[in-house]
């Protein structure tokens, strides 16, 4: 890998024999969350989602400050996107014309930044308690509304971490998340230091994508690489809201009482020259 260096601020890492060119980044710089930049996510699958809050998120030192707390008797965090996915927003009761037809697609939003092939990078601390989790990924405005990734995209999971120090394999999820949803997983890491930052990369290119932490190439997929831009997440959620009663469990509870942070030191997408 070699290094790119931003004056003030960690250098990114970047694989070898390709010419790169910076074309987005935050390196949460200032004391408020860069609003051009990100929106809050909310909903999900056409609902509101009762553990995801738009208070999660404070910038300071030159990070952006994910948090868990309390709120209202629950347990919530914060996910940050740079755009929208078309089945995430809630259905508003509609008709067509003076037919009592409804469109099962929720309000649509303008996505703040896309972007396509290139090295996408987010340099992060982990969170560093048990009873939440935290995920920088890519997803498709469009995701399933197709069954070919080239025209509708995939969802890519660049970096999730369940529990303190472990990294999860990562994902290509392509085909929506119904019926037709396939998955392909690959790597994977556990002892990472709970104290230390990381860097976690992903190599897009039209027929691969090639996952990094930390500099070391941690696995390639060559099958449902998307053809259309993405846009980016950063996401935290507290555990057990994924089960059918939507419930934290008490280890979410603990995170929260405890004070834990997941810390993101910056992101940045470079284009290939």
């Amino acid at each position: 890998m070699k290094q790119y260096e931003i004056m003030g601020h960690a250098p990114s890492l970047l694989p070898d024999g390709m010419d790169f060119e910076l074309v987005w980044s935050d390196e949460f710089d200032g004391d408020t969350l860069d609003s051009t930049k990100w929106d809050y996510r909310l909903c999900m699958m056409g609902k509101r989602h009762p553990a995801w809050t738009d208070k999660g998120v404070r910038v300071e030192n030159g990070c952006a400050v994910f948090t868990v707390f309390e709120e209202n008797g629950e347990v919530v965090s914060s996910q940050l996107q740079t755009g929208h996915n078309f089945m995430d927003e809630p259905v508003v009761s509609t008709k067509f014309g003076n037919d009592h037809l409804q469109w099962q697609i929720g309000k649509l939003q303008k996505n703040k930044f896309t972007h396509g092939y290139g090295y996408y990078e987010c340099r992060c601390r982990l969170q560093r308690a048990e009873g939440w989790w935290s995920a920088f990924w890519l997803q498709s405005p469009i995701i399933g509304a197709s069954l070919d990734p080239k025209l509708t995209g995939s969802e890519v999971d660049i970096m999730e971490c369940f529990h303190p120090g472990e990294i999860a394999a990562h994902n290509v999820f392509t085909g929506g998340y119904g019926l037709d949803m396939q998955q392909i997983k690959i790597g994977g890491m556990e002892g990472l230091s709970r104290e230390e930052f990381h860097t976690f990369g992903l190599l897009w290119t039209p027929e691969k994508y090639v996952f990094y932490v930390d500099g070391e190439e941690d696995g390639t997929v060559t099958e449902n690489v998307s053809g259309i831009p993405q846009f980016i997440l950063i996401s935290t959620e507290t555990k057990g809201y994924r089960k059918e009663n939507h419930r934290p469990i008490e280890e979410s509870f603990g995170a929260a009482r405890a004070g834990d942070t997941f810390l993101v030191d910056h992101v940045r997408v470079f284009d290939i020259k």
